[in-house]
């Protein structure tokens, strides 16, 4: 068993939007790693942060990365930090060499932005979001772009109209109009 999808991207590029989206329209369920590590720690993912660092984050996210590829075969989100694991990325070329699909929902700086503000529950973009929102996607880019087989800009678009370009990257579905 495996994702019929997997999305990767980075904070606010709208994978939990995009994923819920089309995994309604497939009929199939959605998975958010995120919420897997907050059933492992037994706590928030911002708690987690604070409460642990973002180290022992990452090893959490690591483990329930592995557990939700090999056991969901819905649509599953990654939290943004996910391809910084080595181990992670490695699951996700190994799946897309499968022919499963990997979409990496970009999006440019202002639109991330707007949509993250100030959000609390983002820990890891600190007392700056612009200024790591940016640095983040400067350095993830080229990891995002390591394991996607299909890319979808997010920035400026419709949730509507993103979901219609990720499903016609599936394999077997055209476009819709």
């Amino acid at each position: 068993m495996s994702p019929i999808l997997v999305l990767v991207g980075p904070p606010a590029s709208g994978k939990t939007t995009i994923g819920t989206g089309v995994a309604e329209i497939l009929g199939v369920s959605f998975r958010d790693t995120d919420g897997d590590v907050e059933v492992l720690a037994g706590a928030t993912v911002a708690d987690v942060f604070v409460q642990h660092g973002e180290t022992y984050f990452r090893a959490l996210e690591e483990q329930a990365v592995a557990r939700a590829m090999a056991e969901h075969a819905g649509v599953l989100a990654l939290g943004g930090g996910a391809v910084t694991s080595a181990a992670t990325r490695e699951l996700l070329v190994a799946h897309a060499r499968q022919g499963g699909t990997v979409v990496w929902l970009d999006v440019d700086l202002p639109s991330a932005a707007r949509r993250v503000g100030l959000s609390r529950d983002r820990p890891i973009l600190g007392v700056n979001p612009r200024a790591m929102l940016r640095t983040m996607l400067e350095q993830r880019a080229p990891l995002y772009g390591e394991v996607a087989t299909f890319t979808v800009a997010t920035g400026g678009r419709t949730p509507e109209d993103v979901v219609a370009q990720v499903l016609a990257a599936l394999p077997g579905r055209t476009a819709v109009s």
